[in-house]
């Protein structure tokens, strides 16, 4: 029998992983090169710690917590211009609407990061509320709370949802 090596799982990891965590690093950041900069950053700190992983299984959502850690170091060490206007780089799709995307990227942007980073992973990352709980270090009844209130505040903005007194938004 032939035993994958370090560096053949690894690779597979790498493979399997990238495109998704681009993504996620691309909503975090709203810019495709720090995206790639750090999704890079994630496998290399990854790869120096490669050992220290004691279930494989739970390589994908580490990956994430990685990546998360680097984006907000990434902010710790310096201060990012940010324009408001900057165009987004985005391929357009013949299938959508384009102005309903936007619409719903800019509803997605304008909630607080709080609610913002659980709702991405779960929609970017298909993970479960235990597991987002373990990347963001908070419990599963805070990420149901900051999911649902991120769906609340979603709805409100496309004008749909429920305009109760205290809902968030």
């Amino acid at each position: 029998m032939i035993f994958p090596t370090r560096r053949s799982t690894f690779e597979s990891l790498v493979r399997a992983c990238s495109p998704e965590l681009y993504r996620y690093g691309y909503w975090l950041c709203r810019d495709r090169f720090i995206a790639e900069d750090l999704v890079q950053e994630t496998f290399a700190r990854a790869w120096k710690s490669w050992e220290e992983l004691r279930d494989d299984k739970a390589a994908r959502s580490w990956l994430y917590t990685i990546l998360r850690n680097e984006h907000a170091r990434l902010y710790a060490r310096k201060r990012i211009k940010f324009e408001e206007d900057s165009a987004l780089d985005e391929i357009a799709d013949p299938a959508t609407n384009i102005a309903e995307e936007f619409e719903m990227r800019n509803a997605v942007f304008a909630l607080a990061v709080g609610y913002r980073e659980p709702l991405l992973l779960q929609w970017i990352g298909g993970y479960t509320c235990k597991e987002i709980a373990e990347i963001m270090n908070l419990t599963e009844a805070a990420v149901m709370t900051r999911l649902t209130r991120a769906r609340i505040a979603l709805r409100r903005a496309e004008g749909s949802g429920p305009k109760r007194k205290g809902a968030i938004g």
